[in-house]
């Protein structure tokens, strides 16, 4: 079994800015996966919550939680590792609202469900609107902040240089990586 890290930017350690080691994973994360990683066996695991938890959060900020079940094919296995997430990070409102809105769409009848992600989204769209709920943005957590801290605090954090970052990643996947040009 690999030593897998959850690696990050040393910068982004660094910044006051909560975002930044959040999108310093991000990337991360997609490097690894566009060099052909592994999301089971390439990636730390509490690095995939903090990403599909940031996903989650930018899905429902732009278009509700019609748009996260649209574009997620209705995948309830999505919102456990969502729902794990926020419960890791501290963010028990969330994780709470997001409980109570997965009970909803599980709610939902297979064939009406089926037929709304199959087809294009639409925010009028009849389940659109049943599945929607403001109420998410009422919650006084902030999410990124709990994502940021819960990364900086983890035991398997690493924060290196983006040189260490591609050599960290190289040897984990076994093979150079082209470096981009400045």
């Amino acid at each position: 079994m690999k030593n897998l890290k959850i690696v990050v930017f040393d910068e982004a350690l660094k910044s006051e800015e909560h975002y930044d080691i959040v999108y310093s994973n991000i990337s991360v994360i997609n490097l690894i996966r566009d060099e052909g990683g592994s999301i089971d066996e390439d990636i730390h695991h509490d690095a995939l919550l903090s990403y599909y938890v940031d996903y989650y959060l930018d899905q429902y900020e732009t278009g509700n939680f019609s748009q996260i079940v649209w574009n997620s094919g209705a995948d309830y296995e999505f919102f456990d590792i969502v729902e794990e997430g926020l419960g890791k990070m501290g963010a028990k409102q969330h994780q709470a609202f997001l409980k109570k809105q997965v009970t909803l769409l599980k709610s939902l009848d297979y064939e009406v469900l089926e037929g709304f992600v199959e087809a294009d989204y639409s925010a009028t769209h009849q389940t659109s609107i049943a599945l929607n709920n403001d109420e998410f943005f009422d919650i006084e957590e902030d999410v990124v902040e709990l994502n940021a801290n819960w990364l900086k605090g983890h035991v398997d954090l690493a924060a290196l240089s983006i040189e260490d970052i591609y050599v960290y990643v190289e040897n984990l996947l076994g093979k150079k990586i082209q470096r981009e040009e400045e």
